[in-house]
């Protein structure tokens, strides 16, 4: 049997799947197979969509359900709100985490397109309580919960601008996406949290003008909406959480190693062999 050279000794210790390799290591294909073993964050999308049931529960049982052409208009908004700045939003951030072995263009794709959807859905909620106030003769962004609202809103609607000028949109250099990706996360996370917040003023606001002195009496209105508003905050915590834990991070990819190095030899003045 022919003994193989020192040189190729020495590199099957280091290739995927051999003995002497590191779990993990070796490449994208050792990472991936570590990657497909990482637990998914599946539970905080069921804790999303426990959050919208919650929500539809509340507006169907203690306040008629909901409609455009009646008083029940007012209701489309807490709703809309809900689905688009709070679940969408929020699944949209866990795309790389949920989709983390596949394609790259394809999860930003995706990541996208739920925070399109995300945003027409919360337009259709303040067109609808900007309506239901027209239609009654109530006054417009005086509480705030209003402020603060409007303040997502715009912030959100810029935020995919600028997101989709840097990503999706071709004319974008690999420098300058390096350069915003960090800022882009940190107003995305934050924009969520403001989203929450916002949401759990309104809840609290919904049910101080109806019940009044009688939420301390604690109603059963009032109970469903305290755990809708523990939902609320259960879900952002468990949204960040997923965003920070470093197992689920999304691997990269060989393609996107190569980018980098190339960008670094660029920038740097290195060599492929000198790393």
């Amino acid at each position: 049997m022919t003994t193989p050279p020192r040189s190729d000794r020495r590199g099957s210790r280091n290739r995927p799947g051999s003995r002497g390799a590191a779990p993990g290591a070796g490449g994208p294909v050792g990472g991936a197979a570590l990657w497909a073993r990482a637990p998914g964050p599946a539970p905080g999308q069921l804790l999303g969509l426990t959050v919208v049931a919650t929500t539809g529960a509340w507006l169907g049982l203690y306040r008629g359900g909901i409609a455009w052409e009646s008083a029940l208009q007012f209701n489309v908004h807490p709703l809309c709100m809900v689905i688009g700045l709070v679940f969408l939003q929020g699944d949209a951030l866990l795309v790389y985490r949920v989709f983390r072995n596949e394609a790259k263009r394809t999860t930003k794709v995706l990541h996208g397109l739920l925070h399109v959807f995300a945003f027409i859905i919360a337009l259709v909620g303040l067109v609808a309580v900007f309506d239901y106030h027209r239609k009654n003769g109530y006054a417009d962004l005086y509480s705030l919960h209003s402020w603060c609202g409007i303040l997502v809103f715009v912030l959100y609607f810029v935020q995919w601008l600028v997101g989709f000028s840097f990503f999706l949109f071709p004319g974008a250099s690999f420098s300058l996406r390096s350069r915003y990706r960090p800022q882009h996360i940190f107003f995305g996370a934050t924009i969520f949290l403001l989203s929450l917040g916002t949401a759990l003023l309104g809840l609290k606001e919904a049910l101080l003008f109806k019940l009044g002195t009688k939420y301390s009496t604690f109603e059963p209105e009032g109970v469903l909406a305290n755990v809708l508003g523990l939902l609320l905050a259960s879900f952002g915590v468990a949204v960040l959480y997923i965003l920070t834990r470093g197992d689920w991070k999304r691997p990269p990819q060989a393609e996107e190693q190569a980018l980098s190095m190339d960008f670094k030899t660029l920038t740097e003045g290195d060599s492929p062999s000198s790393q």
